[in-house]
């Protein structure tokens, strides 16, 4: 089943996707993120998360335009303990090491305590990683 969340101009900002096979949500942010996009985007795959019964997350950024910080400390301080309640425990993160977005990620890494989180520049690495995790119920 996948989900998409649009903007109001109707563009699909966020696609939400539950991996049975792999037991985890795969998420793909594109575009300009707004604060309200992110909050939106955030609520719905961690709902998505807790009623699948999971506890990872492949969180692909790659196809974000331009920076997130101003969203960066809800997502910390808010949105992430709330995640973990919901169950989420390992979050593979992948970036384009080339954009604004990135070092958006980089805060995000270096800052959050709430659950396991890698980064990576590539989705093969970031599977491998959270298969580790995602398979043991």
């Amino acid at each position: 089943m996948t989900q998409e969340l649009t903007n109001p101009f109707g563009r699909v900002y966020l696609t939400i996707k539950q991996d049975s096979r792999n037991r985890w949500i795969y998420v793909n942010w594109m575009g300009y993120l707004t604060a309200e996009n992110i909050k939106e985007g955030a609520a719905a795959y961690t709902e998505t998360l807790q009623k699948a019964g999971y506890s990872c997350v492949l969180n692909d950024t790659r196809l974000i335009i331009g920076s997130w910080n101003h969203s960066l400390d809800w997502v910390l301080n808010e949105w992430a303990p709330n995640a973990a309640k919901a169950g989420l425990k390992h979050f593979a993160m992948i970036t384009n090491p080339d954009s604004l977005g990135a070092s958006s990620a980089e805060n995000f890494y270096s800052n959050i305590t709430a659950f396991q989180t890698e980064m990576f520049d590539n989705i093969e690495d970031a599977r491998l990683w959270l298969r580790r995790y995602s398979q043991q119920g």
